[in-house]
């Protein structure tokens, strides 16, 4: 028998070191040709953009097709359309683009937007591809020469009148629908540039910085002349003259009885510019603003007169529907910073503070504003004429802002990756993860200190479990997928980009630190510390131990045999992504990680009973799904041939005659000769606990005794 079950020991470590040389034989050697980006014919466009509407001939240096409406008058252009991963094929959560149908109008106008092919994980069987479709229906009408901004759901702004466009986000999809969203403005942006004279944004990692020592003392007026402060001025009759020949022509009875007097006079400055920020808002609040801006470029805007860009209906904090400021013939993201320490400005006779409004506004670091390019500011002015449905006409009013060169740093150019706004817009997530991950490895590169109090290391533990369930898993949306692996496979076979690995910066960094671990102490920091449900089955497991649950356990023998499954299971999915690309998000779905954790269980009933039949099973068997059919757990086990160290402390006494930290081993981690199985450990180091302490580990309390023994001896011959 001892030989029969240490021949299915043979085979499990077989199929643990079989799946490790699969995987790495498939980085290092599979290929295949890149399929056609395109997937769209003229007849597949006919059907997409039926009567009354014409597809003529792709162009034949672009690929877009060209989409006239008939009239009276023969073929009007109407739209360019085009499949977006012809331009900005940037990968999703799979590795694989959403592919998009793009059609833009000559004015810079969306016509529509619908989706070809996704595999975007959360949108495939989790909440369904019905949010993502009503997601990029939002587009049409929308325009690029709008700031479109992606907000909570239910929260968008519907005035059409606006110069910011808002577009409803999708809940649990928040990564996804921002890489969308990147997809469509990116791509549109590019045939735009090529076709209706567009420009394209720059990385914000990219853009200019203020040099730090630049200054002098100026005025207010030395500023004006200059240009560091740029003044528009305009009179009823100049704002009238705009309506001319319009609905709302003479409706403004003031500005015609008054016409020589002001309308609106509106001063700008761009404040973190020391030499513009410094002599505007003085040393001490500069500073202080500069602190709170935390490295945004902001502008400081201020109005007097009849016209307002701060209106009743203004809401601070918000973005501002009557100012706008756009770049290279694209928006820039702005809005309303509250400054709440006041303006003591050094304004020149002739312009009264008091009646003034004044504000800072943040520009948003993904906005890839260059504060060393010319950009222009534009104010809104409306008129409305009727009563009960009053017709709303507006017209914009323009001025052109630039700073001298000499003012900046410029880096070098460079194509950049557009990833910038994505850091940046994550950097509180980022900053908590980062702080969470330096205490993981300060407390494991100090693990003896930390076990010295059992109480404490227990608390700390379940502190960190539930910091890794609530925050990495739910709210930073880090839960570490098989899907990845697909990405990892259709980057190599030339399918897809390495960079999508960028786009989500919270799992990439739990990704690094638990490889970067894996050396280190093995596969157990990923599985035991840091896999959001892994730390749910625990918690499960903690649950059962309450209610006093009766465990259902396996011999060694079996316990060996038990863990062969789940490398079949990995390698099942290795040759699905390898072969059957197109099914392997729905074989993906052995992982209860995006019911669970990525959609907090709000999906189908099937998915939903699957997860939790696999919880309550780990409440009789502990961790059952982690130990036995986890294919990424198997991956990090296949894997785990490159630790480096045995961290683990064993006496000479373990294994013969002391089984202690085997019996209390809920992973079945040790070997009866006391050896650990580093590939099974999930590092909950209960058994470094036990061999620390005088009062459970046996070699210790037998010491401990003959001690005693020894004394009292010596005591009693003393006597």
């Amino acid at each position: 028998m001892p030989g029969k079950w240490s021949g299915l020991a043979g085979l499990a470590t077989a199929a643990a070191r079989l799946t490790a040389l699969l995987a790495a034989a498939f980085c290092f050697f599979v290929s295949a040709e890149i399929a056609a980006a395109s997937s769209l014919d003229r007849d597949a466009m006919k059907v997409l953009f039926p009567n009354p509407f014409t597809v003529g001939e792709r162009d034949a240096t672009l690929p877009i097709w060209p989409i006239f409406k008939q009239s009276y008058n023969g073929d009007v252009l109407v739209a360019y359309a085009f499949e977006s991963v012809d331009f900005e094929p940037i990968p999703g959560f799979s590795g694989t683009p959403v592919n998009l149908l793009v059609a833009i109008r000559p004015s810079g106008e969306l016509l529509d937007v619908r989706v070809l092919s996704q595999h975007e994980p959360v949108f495939v069987d989790g909440l369904g591809p019905e949010p993502l479709m009503d997601f990029v229906r939002q587009y049409a009408g929308k325009s690029l020469k709008q700031s479109i901004k992606i907000v909570a759901p239910g929260t968008r702004d519907p005035r059409a009148d606006s110069v910011a466009a808002e577009i409803d986000g999708v809940a649990k999809a928040t990564a996804s629908v921002r890489i969308i969203n990147e997809t469509i403005i990116e791509s549109a942006l590019q045939v735009a540039r090529a076709r209706l004279g567009f420009s394209k944004g720059r990385d914000p990692n990219r853009a200019a910085r203020a040099k730090p020592g630049v200054f002098e003392p100026l005025t207010f007026q030395q500023m004006l002349d200059r240009g560091f402060i740029r003044h528009l001025h305009l009179t009823n009759a100049e704002a009238n003259k705009a309506f001319a020949g319009s609905d709302a022509d003479d409706v403004d009875e003031e500005a015609t009885a008054h016409p020589n007097e002001t309308f609106v006079d509106v001063y700008i400055a761009e404040v973190d510019v020391p030499i513009v920020g410094r002599n505007l808002l003085g040393e001490k609040k500069w500073r202080k603003l500069m602190d709170q801006l935390d490295g945004a470029p902001a502008m400081f805007v201020m109005s007097s007169g009849r016209w307002t860009f701060m209106p009743d209906s203004f809401i601070p904090g918000s973005t501002p529907d009557l100012v706008a400021l756009s770049q290279a013939d694209a928006p820039v993201a702005w809005r309303d910073f509250v400054w709440r320490d006041g303006f003591d400005l050094p304004v020149p006779d002739g312009i009264d503070l008091a009646k003034s409004d004044v504000a800072i506004m943040r520009i948003a670091p993904q906005a890839a504003f260059d504060p060393a390019s010319p950009s222009e500011f534009s104010i809104r002015v409306q008129r409305e004429k009727g009563q009960i449905f009053p017709e709303r006409v507006t017209r914009d009013f323009k001025l052109a802002y630039s700073l001298p060169k000499q003012l900046f740093d410029l880096p070098p150019d460079d194509s950049g990756l557009g990833l910038g706004s994505i850091w940046a817009s994550r950097i509180r997530d980022i900053s908590i993860l980062g702080a969470g991950l330096l205490v993981l490895a300060v407390a494991l590169a100090r693990q003896r200190a930390l076990v010295r109090s059992p109480r404490r290391f227990k608390i700390f533990r379940l502190a960190f479990l539930a910091f890794t369930l609530v925050f990495i898993g739910w709210i930073a949306q880090a839960q570490l997928s098989i899907v990845w692996l697909f990405g990892l496979i259709k980057a190599i076979k030339g399918e897809g980009s390495f960079v999508f690995f960028l786009w989500d910066p919270p799992t990439l960094m739990v990704t690094v630190f638990g490889l970067v671990a894996l050396f280190v102490w093995g596969r157990g920091t990923f599985c035991g510390w840091l896999c959001p449900f892994g730390a749910l089955q625990e918690f499960a497991g903690e649950v059962a131990r309450l209610l006093r649950l009766r465990q259902i356990g396996l011999p060694q023998r079996y316990e060996r045999l038990s863990r062969v499954p789940k490398f079949f299971v990995l390698a099942a999915i290795l040759v699905t992504a390898l072969f059957f690309s197109s099914q392997a998000e729905k074989v993906a779905e052995v992982e209860p990680f995006k019911t669970s954790i990525t959609l907090i269980f709000m999906r189908s009933a099937p998915f939903v009973l699957y997860a939790v039949a696999l919880l309550i099973a780990g409440m009789f068997h502990y961790k059952f799904f982690c130990r036995y059919l986890c294919p990424l757990g198997a991956s990090f086990a296949a894997l785990s041939f490159v630790r480096r160290w045995n961290w683990i402390p064993r006496r000479k006494e373990c294994g013969a005659p002391c089984q202690m930290c085997r019996v209390k081993c809920r992973y079945g981690a040790i070997e009866k000769s006391g050896a650990i199985v580093y590939s099974e450990c999930f590092q909950c180091m209960d058994c470094v606990v036990i061999h620390d302490s005088p009062e459970k580990c046996v070699p210790l309390v037998l010491e401990q005794k003959r001690a005693r023994k020894k004394q009292r001896d010596m005591q009693e011959a003393a006597q």
